[in-house]
């Protein structure tokens, strides 16, 4: 079965290239022009991926991410022509899988595609289950739990967890956790581990697993 690919993007000529490389590489192409629609459509849909642009008319792209998190977790690769570091972070932030700066590459962003629906659609063992201390993860199910209780999570969030999960008091590099999520293809920022691994923290910490990861200053990370 072909992957669906929905874009959410007003220029016209964006869409005209994006989907004619997209179906070219074989992906199913549904197209929506302003926030509102694209929400909805993925809702009805149900995409195996999501282009979404940050200015859109009817709802701005942050605004539908925020929405499509909130429903779950659809890979989302965001399309910006914002070039300021905080910009990208916020996306990330609340929750993009990745980004590309406008004007881009149409063999990049197909190239970003597959990475993300590798990354977020690979196969797990069924039983491969990592616990440590109230901390579990299940890699078969990509559930994480803390006292029993489950943790809503990204994929990248939980693959950042499950890499920590494997390797207790081990310290990573962000380019080495950037190899084992993100893959060797990915380029941008080292930034974006930090995004993220914020966000896990945090999310831990609520469900009552504070300090589960440690900083650990001029290096990478850590499960404590």
């Amino acid at each position: 079965m072909n992957r669906t690919i929905l874009i959410v993007e007003d220029d016209p000529d964006v869409v005209r290239v994006a989907r004619a490389y997209l179906e070219r590489e074989g992906y199913a192409v549904l197209v929506e022009g302003d926030g509102e629609a694209g929400l909805q459509r993925a809702r009805v849909a149900r995409p195996d991926l999501v282009v979404l642009d940050w200015m859109l008319p009817g709802a701005s792209g942050l605004d539908v991410l925020r929405r499509l998190r909130a429903d779950g977790d659809v890979p989302v690769l965001m399309l910006t022509a914002r070039t300021e570091e905080a910009d990208r972070v916020l996306g990330l932030e609340l929750g993009a899988d990745d980004y590309l700066t406008k004007p881009f590459s149409p063999r990049e962003l197909v190239a970003r595609v597959g990475a993300v629906l590798r990354r977020t659609t690979a196969s797990e063992p069924a039983s491969d289950v990592v616990r440590h201390g109230a901390l579990e993860v299940d890699g078969g199910t990509r559930i994480a739990r803390v006292a029993g209780r489950d943790v809503d999570l990204t994929t990248l969030e939980f693959d950042l967890l499950r890499a920590f999960a494997a390797a207790p008091g081990r310290v990573f590099r962000r380019d080495e956790l950037i190899e084992r999520v993100w893959g060797g293809g990915y380029d941008g920022s080292d930034r974006v581990v930090d995004v993220h691994v914020s966000n896990l923290r945090q999310k831990l910490t609520d469900a009552g697993g504070s300090d589960l990861i440690r900083t650990v200053r001029g290096v990478g990370y850590a499960l404590r």
